[in-house]
Formats: C-alpha cells, sequence, structure tokens
C-alpha cells in the first residue's frame, strides 16, 4: 500500500484520500495549520492516522517556532496542540498523540530547544513505526477468529488507509488472508461520505482480497440469508466500559448481527481505548457538515434546498453487542477492558 503519512523533505505527507479512488495524489502540509485543515477536511482520516498526524503536525510546528528559550518554545507548543486537538473532538487517538508530544517537551525541558526540535521528529516516526508494528500484532490474534471460507462484514474503512499502515479490522482480515485462507469482504458503501466504497474497497482489490460492495441498508437481508458469518471494524474511542465510538451506522450493524447471532468484533489498538471515559455516553460525537449529506462531494445535490439535516459522524454501540475486542496485547471481552489496560 501507499503511504498514508510520512515525514518527507521537512515536510508532512498525506495521501489525499479526498480523492480516491479516482485519484491518487498527495498533499505536502508545510505547516502545522495545514495539517490541521487536512484533519478536519477528511483529507487524512482514522483514528490511528490521524493520531500519528497530528504528532507529525506538532513536529512540524515546532520548527516554526523562532526562540531558544525553552518557555516559550513550550508555550507554542501548547497551542499548536490545541490548534489540532480542535480538528476531530471523537477520536481519542488524537489526544493521546499530542499528550505524548507533549511530554516528550516536559521531559526534555533542560535540553536545547533546537535538539528538542529534531526529538519531536523522531518522536513522531516513532509513533508512526509503532502504529504498524501494532497493528500487525493485532492482525495476528484477530486472524484467529476468522475460518477458511468465512464471509467478513466490514464498515467504514479500518484499513491501512485509516492507519500509519497495515490497518486494524482490515489488518486483521489481511493477515487472515495472507495465512492462506479462503476469505471473502464484504464492504457496505458507509454513508454519506462513503469511506467502505471509496476507500475500503479499493485498499483491498490493491491487496487482490475478494471484496463486494454493498449499500448500507443490504446488511440485514444478507445476514438472514447466512451470507454473511463474521462482523469486523474499527473503533475511534473505546470508553472504560467497553462501549465502541466509531463510524455512523456501526451501531446499526452491531444490533443486526444480534439478531442473526453473528459475532460482532472490534479491532483497535490500546491508544483508543479511553478509561478516562467512563462510557460511551461520554463520549461527544462530532456533527458534521449538512452538505456532506445533502450531497455527493458538492458536486450532485440530491435532497431539496432547505431540508434539515443531522449528520453526527459516529456513534456508540453498548458494550453488550460487542463479542470482543482485538488489540495487539490480545483478544478482550468488552468488560475485560479496565482490568487488562490501567
Amino acid at each position: 500500500m501507499l503511504p498514508t503519512v510520512e515525514w518527507k523533505d521537512g515536510a508532512v505527507r498525506l495521501l489525499d484520500q479526498s480523492r480516491l479512488p479516482e485519484h491518487v495524489e498527495f498533499l505536502d502540509c508545510r505547516d502545522y495549520r495545514t495539517v490541521a485543515t487536512a484533519i478536519r477536511d477528511l483529507r487524512v482520516r482514522g483514528a490511528p492516522a490521524i493520531g500519528v498526524t497530528a504528532a507529525m503536525g506538532v513536529a512540524l510546528g515546532a520548527q516554526e517556532i523562532a526562540t531558544s528559550e525553552y518557555q516559550e518554545f513550550s508555550k507554542a507548543i501548547g497551542l499548536i496542540c490545541e490548534h489540532l486537538g480542535a480538528t476531530r473532538p471523537t477520536a481519542v487517538n488524537l489526544f493521546w498523540a499530542l499528550e505524548r508530544m507533549k511530554r516528550l517537551v516536559h521531559e526534555s525541558r533542560m535540553r536545547p530547544v533546537e535538539e528538542i526540535k529534531r526529538a519531536l521528529v523522531q518522536e513522531s516516526q516513532r509513533l508512526l513505526d509503532e502504529d504498524v508494528a501494532m497493528n500487525k500484532t493485532m492482525g495476528q490474534h484477530g486472524a484467529k477468529l476468522i475460518h477458511d471460507g468465512n464471509t467478513i462484514l466490514t464498515h467504514c474503512n479500518a484499513g491501512a488507509l485509516a492507519t500509519a499502515g497495515y490497518g486494524t479490522a482490515l489488518g486483521v482480515i489481511r493477515a487472515a488472508w495472507e495465512q492462506g485462507k479462503q476469505i471473502r469482504v464484504i464492504a457496505d458503501e458507509t454513508r454519506p461520505v462513503l469511506q467502505g466504497a471509496r476507500l475500503t474497497a479499493w485498499e483491498l482489490m490493491q491487496d487482490n482480497i475478494p471484496v463486494t460492495l454493498i449499500t448500507d441498508n443490504m446488511a440485514g437481508s444478507l445476514m438472514r440469508q447466512g451470507l454473511i458469518h463474521l462482523c469486523v471494524v474499527g473503533a475511534d474511542r473505546i470508553a472504560a466500559n467497553g462501549d465502541v465510538a466509531n463510524k455512523i451506522g456501526t451501531y446499526s450493524v452491531a444490533v443486526l448481527a444480534r439478531a442473526h447471532n453473528i459475532p460482532f468484533y472490534v479491532a483497535a489498538p490500546y491508544s483508543t481505548i479511553d478509561l478516562r471515559t467512563a462510557s460511551g455516553n461520554d463520549i461527544p460525537i462530532e456533527e458534521r457538515r449538512a452538505e456532506e449529506v445533502t450531497s455527493v462531494f458538492g458536486i450532485a445535490t440530491i435532497a431539496p434546498k432547505g431540508v434539515a439535516v443531522l449528520n453526527p459522524a459516529f456513534d456508540v454501540t453498548p458494550a453488550e453487542y460487542v463479542t470482543a475486542i482485538i488489540t495487539e496485547r490480545g483478544v478482550f471481552k468488552p468488560q475485560e477492558l479496565a482490568q487488562h489496560f490501567r
């Protein structure tokens, strides 16, 4: 797969996911404000990828700070983190990555500022490398739950495009495929921004993994016919009680899976588990622009002008609907998270 995000020639280079699948284009961000705009406008998306991108945004912003005095430098870093943190409120990986970068600055307070700037670039690269390694480990754990001949339903995109590489939910699927298991994937389109249709289908086709695209409202019928054997999705935040916030429509898939006795798995790294958030009721849900619903990428209008619109980007699936959560540390029941991830 092409790199989702990387530090290249003093810039943060992003695979522009708003242009896929028709155009494979890269965006070079040369200041942290451009990075923030790219996150907000979904040119990079997926909780782990947002975290890595934000970390690189901090490192990029640090290079612009024109002071050798630590207190001034630290204050400027804090403002950069606030700006990046205001882009997407639901994905906890964003805030986890920003806190890690701020912690490095604090722990480096006795070092020269120029040295701290270099260290921030190195730390952002470390986050990227760690994410890929975690995803591959997660994939090995999750692949044990997939059997030869299974058909897997996935919602939205939780693949290499949503991470620094390999993927969470698609990493599980990718690992099973690499083990030689003959599997098929059903990707729902994931309205309103169509991440399943545009990104998941494209990504799986790049790896020659069999994939079939369906509209969001077809899943229940296919489950009733016995054409889906399990569901694997990603997550943007997991509360301490195991409630899962993920792309809007995930809850509907989980309810349908429960009604048809189909396992519903969530794949996510440790950085997605937010033990400070007690339950899904406490997770902030991002509300996005009405135009995402009333038109398709601003080109084709599909609704009457002036109609009222709701456009929450995420929903919360209660822990009771989640069969297990796949992490780089193993596979756990939702109620086991607080015990294993303190």
